[in-house]
């Protein structure tokens, strides 16, 4: 905040009076912890009480940086952050061998080395997102604009992939991260200025759909799932308005879901298979968010 920033008000700004209350002399009233401001207060914001607050911080803060950064629609990106690169898989794959082939009656090694072929088998995958990360946010600046811009939950995998597509024109993008008990970093794609932290994974998931144009879910684990499932929800109450939901691979989501079945439990209606589509490639993908765009844009 600049000098003339700080005078340009009638009262003390939060942080002119953080500031000022240090100054005070060192006693035992001034140190006693009642007498911090609350706003400066770390204790006092992590009490159970203060809950509602944090979850206000954590829903206004993404917010209010999102829009100083010009961002008004985007595309959601979802997948598994344990799909790599083709190299990666490929390494990890030849890794697990070596160390089965030193112990070949190992049940353990052995199911390590099916799970490492079955993700290499989903590698290509990486390259799908990094090509679609790189198609929405090529075609946004070449508009000019932040029109749509690339969300992902900025971890590894699929995310990182779409994350770098956008880097890899230039563009800016979004990772929204969750703590998590294990170590867990942002990627190194992400605009930096619009990396964020979350501790609530339903502000998260807020923050992944407020400004949502279309939401591409790869394949992915609890976490796409559930992603997926609350998106589809809450089109299928009409509590946010329909966007294309798009299925990337559909070999996959028919194996790990069987939608079919839930119609004829009667458990949704047939209609409801409507609200998503399978896709096979990043240009088809690309093509149904531009048709729905140029549609929309007419209502």
């Amino acid at each position: 905040m600049t000098e003339s920033e700080k005078t340009d008000h009638l009262f003390p700004s939060a942080e002119e009076d953080a500031d000022a209350a240090v100054l005070v002399p060192d006693t035992k009233q001034a140190r006693s912890q009642s007498y911090r401001l609350a706003y400066t207060d770390v204790d006092f914001l992590l009490r159970d009480e203060l809950r509602p607050v944090r979850l206000q911080l954590e829903l206004l803060k993404p917010e209010l940086l999102q829009q100083e950064n010009g961002i008004q629609s985007t595309v959601v990106v979802f997948g598994s952050a344990r799909i790599p690169d083709l190299q990666t898989a490929t390494e990890r794959v030849q890794k697990a061998e070596l160390q089965l082939r030193s112990n070949p009656d190992d049940v353990i090694l052995a199911h390590k080395v099916k799970v490492a072929r079955n993700i290499h088998t989903k590698a290509h995958y990486y390259d799908h997102a990094r090509e679609l990360g790189h198609m929405i946010t090529a075609e946004s600046r070449h508009k000019g604009n932040c029109e749509l811009v690339v969300i992902t939950g900025g971890g590894p995998g699929i995310m990182e992939a779409a994350n770098r597509g956008a880097m890899d024109v230039g563009g800016k993008s979004i990772g929204l991260n969750i703590v998590l008990p294990h170590e867990q970093q942002p990627n190194s794609y992400i605009t930096p200025e619009l990396n964020f932290q979350f501790h609530y994974f339903a502000i998260r998931k807020m923050h992944f759909l407020m400004r949502a144009r279309a939401l591409v879910a790869f394949p992915g684990g609890f976490g796409t799932l559930d992603e997926l499932f609350e998106t589809l929800t809450l089109i299928q109450t009409k509590k946010i308005k329909p966007v294309p939901v798009l299925l990337f691979g559909r070999e996959y989501w028919q194996r790990i879901i069987n939608f079919e079945a839930l119609v004829d439990e009667g458990a949704i209606d047939p209609q409801d298979i409507e609200l998503f589509q399978y896709v096979e490639t990043a240009k088809q993908a690309w093509e149904i968010i531009q048709t729905f765009q140029a549609s929309d844009s007419h209502r």
